[in-house]
């Protein structure tokens, strides 16, 4: 009986080995497994020094300003996934409105060009110009930027000379820097829409 049973075995043991040698190993940006045995992939930040230089660049400041402002920035929120550079015009009178566009850069690599608008609550009367850069964080997919972003209460702050407000909805935040005359915080309470096209209507 062993005897029989002996080569039915040791077929058996050679389909197994073949079959988990087979088996596709882990990605290379693969975590080790979680409890369920599940492989999760890493997500592609930027760090806080490439951030510091590219805000330090984008606005002409000084690389002590930018990294000054980046490191809050990071001390709050950790690395993003993402950040958006263009420029925007905005106006109030109690209520404003803002208008901008820019490209959204992601660290997976490709650009998208992105506009926004939106209505604005503060205590300031006129209108300006200003360049404005984003840090975004848990943006996997760049088709989700393109929704309403309401502001987060009380993430109006003043660093270095540049105005920082923070918006938010379903996981996805947003890092508004501004600096120079466009650093006005009263006119950042409020939300952001964004879209693929200009839109006249802010709503």
């Amino acid at each position: 009986m062993i005897r029989t049973l002996f080569p039915i075995l040791t077929a058996a043991a050679f389909v197994l080995a073949g079959c988990a040698s087979n088996s596709a190993p882990p990605p290379d940006n693969a975590t080790p497994m979680n409890t369920e045995g599940v492989y999760s992939e890493e997500i592609d930040t930027f760090s806080e020094g490439e951030t510091a230089e590219a805000v330090a660049d984008f606005f002409g400041v000084s690389a002590e300003a930018a990294a000054s402002t980046v490191e809050r920035i990071f001390a709050d929120q950790g690395q993003p996934t993402a950040y958006l550079a263009g420029q925007e015009a905005s106006g109030a009178i109690g209520v404003g409105l803002r208008y901008g566009e820019g490209y959204l850069s992601m660290k997976t690599g490709g650009t998208s060009e992105v506009f926004w608008q939106g209505p604005s609550i503060g205590f300031d009367i006129g209108g300006d110009a200003s360049r404005v850069f984003m840090l975004v964080y848990d943006l996997h997919n760049p088709e989700f930027i393109y929704r309403r972003f309401p502001g987060v209460e009380g993430s109006a702050y003043l660093i270095a000379g540049m105005a920082v407000t923070y918006k938010s909805v379903e996981g996805v935040t947003i890092a508004e820097i501004r600096s120079g005359a466009g650093a006005r915080l009263g006119a950042n309470v409020g939300y952001l829409n964004f879209s693929r096209e200009k839109r006249i209507v802010p709503f």
